[in-house]
């Protein structure tokens, strides 16, 4: 299914210290990295999440209508992940709480504006 996602960066030493900070908390840590790429990951787990430099040389921007969603293990890792997101710089889009029920949700955007999510799903089962 999903390999990894990658996210644009402007400054990648800024966004490696942003997620390097954030991911630690659902266990992830950087797995791989070259001169503009860093993939962060659980080892042997997929998907990973990547930040670059655009190929092309052009500036990075975030996509309108993009997101990645984090997934947390109850709602209280979501609040822990979400107040982390922003003692990193990350700006709110929608503090934590309930979203329908079974979706429990904290939205925020990192530095570079890129959307983010972590969420807790329930379904009781």
């Amino acid at each position: 299914m999903i390999g990894y996602v990658t996210l644009g960066t402007k400054d990648l030493a800024r966004a490696e210290t942003f997620y390097t900070g954030l991911l630690k908390e659902l266990g992830a840590s950087k797995l791989m990295e070259d001169e503009r790429m860093r993939f962060f990951g659980v080892p042997g787990q997929a998907p990973l999440l990547a930040v670059c430099t655009p190929y092309d040389g052009s500036e990075a921007s975030a996509g309108n209508g993009t997101m990645v969603a984090l997934t947390a293990q109850s709602p209280e890792q979501v609040d822990q992940l979400y107040a982390r997101a922003i003692e990193l710089g990350a700006t709110d889009e929608g503090a934590p709480g309930d979203r329908g029920g079974n979706f429990y949700g904290g939205y925020f955007r990192d530095p570079d504006g890129n959307k983010l999510v972590a969420f807790y799903m329930n379904f009781g089962g």
